[in-house]
């Protein structure tokens, strides 16, 4: 489904049927204080988030050693939940949104699977989404968390999250996930009060020698004349939100400075950005710049990838967050949405980024509908030469 059907779809139906569960005798009233034993936690549409999940999961586990814990999630990013290695694949639920008929029918099938688990406790990660805050509800859970705008101006999710937690556009996306955790026993409001500390430590995914030298030994076949020579991958692509990618004549002049010097570069992304791709082999003219869109199968295979690469340089998006569970540093840029909040947990990554005026743009307040015309001055301040500095400084 197309991102801008699935929001008026959020806005109109969800908006009414929020409205109309929020009517349900005792929906809103605070459940009785009870151990958790099975926990359900939504995270449905960025796998980003779900790294950065990684230590609600911890906490989830060292405050609830007992409790099952399961999630619901839709499939394309399923695969890099059991890369994080956090429950067991059985215990993961997950939607197919390729459109809104098959979504309504893994929706009812989910939730029976869900209801006959007798879930007792549900953690909604989404900010600002109706539908995860509907399936909150429907998974016939007793105690439902998720984020609240309380007195502050926000979308209406319903009356029946009896666990509200105020969102903070203040603090990392990492610890507000976390203190949903701390909301499920907690009293009075808002619910969690703690001290806050973002610690830039991410969860390492262990690649063994057989794996990754299989996948060297593909890539060799597959691309022979750059053996010897130092990889820099680059993600140019801006996924669902065109308006978060750097500009691609940046990247073609980056690109050509970096195979001057003697490095190969790769384009990654996902095989609908081979027109992209294209425009920077077009301009570089030069058989050490390949396109490696669509050339990985899995995430976990892009994650190989980035074992055997000396630099990753990227738009906002998945592959930054994946770089931080590998050896690989990376430049990640920052403008439409800030690293303050979805910056990754790692120490081996630097993020560009101008604060503007206007930015961030996309916010859990305009259900990440930017306001701005397309000219992303926030990026284009970004200059390659920049860029470039900073590119050699962490490869020394």
């Amino acid at each position: 489904m197309k991102l801008a059907f699935q929001r008026k779809v959020d806005r109109i139906a969800g908006s009414l049927i929020c409205g109309l569960f929020s009517l349900f005798p005792g929906s809103s009233k605070p459940s009785r204080k009870t151990e958790p034993r099975k926990i359900l936690v939504i995270l449905l549409s960025e796998m980003g988030s779900l790294v950065l999940a990684a230590p609600m999961f911890g906490q989830i586990k060292e405050k609830y050693p007992e409790a099952s814990v399961y999630a619901l999630l839709f499939e394309q990013n399923r695969e890099m939940l059991e890369i994080i290695d956090v429950m067991p694949c059985e215990n993961i639920f997950s939607l197919d949104s390729s459109s809104f008929v098959r979504l309504a029918k893994s929706s009812i099938s989910v939730l029976g699977k869900l209801r006959s688990l007798k879930i007792d406790t549900v953690l909604d990660c989404e900010l600002f989404a109706r539908i995860s805050s509907i399936y909150s509800f429907l998974s016939g859970a007793e105690i439902r968390v998720g984020f609240h705008p309380h007195t502050q101006e926000g979308l209406f999710r319903g009356n029946f999250i009896n666990r509200p937690v105020m969102y903070n556009p203040y603090h990392h996306i990492s610890q507000q996930f976390v203190n949903l955790v701390q909301a499920i026993d907690s009293k009075g409001i808002p619910k969690v009060r703690r001290s806050v500390s973002v610690e830039k430590k991410t969860r390492i995914v262990t690649m063994g020698d057989d794996e990754l030298g299989r996948l060297s030994e593909q890539f060799g076949k597959d691309f022979p004349h750059i053996r010897g020579n130092k990889l820099i991958l680059i993600y140019p692509g801006g996924g669902l939100l065109p308006i978060r990618a750097w500009p691609l004549e940046y990247f073609c002049r980056l690109t050509h400075d970096f195979i001057a010097d003697g490095y190969a570069v790769g384009i990654i992304g996902m095989a609908d950005d081979k027109k992209t791709a294209h425009e920077i082999l077009a301009y570089c003219q030069n058989h050490n710049c390949i396109d490696l869109t669509g050339y990985t199968k899995t995430i976990r295979e892009l994650m190989g990838l980035f074992h055997f690469a000396s630099l990753l340089i990227t738009n906002d998006g998945g592959p930054g967050h994946f770089a931080a569970m590998t050896p690989v540093p990376s430049i990640i840029f920052y403008g439409p949405e800030t690293p303050v909040l979805y910056g990754p947990l790692s120490p081996n990554n630097f993020n560009f980024h101008i604060p503007l005026s206007c930015s961030p743009c996309i916010t859990a307040y305009n259900h990440r509908n930017s306001p701005c015309d397309g000219n992303n001055v926030c990026l284009k301040m970004i200059l390659p030469d920049q860029v470039l500095g900073k590119a050699y400084e962490m490869m020394a």
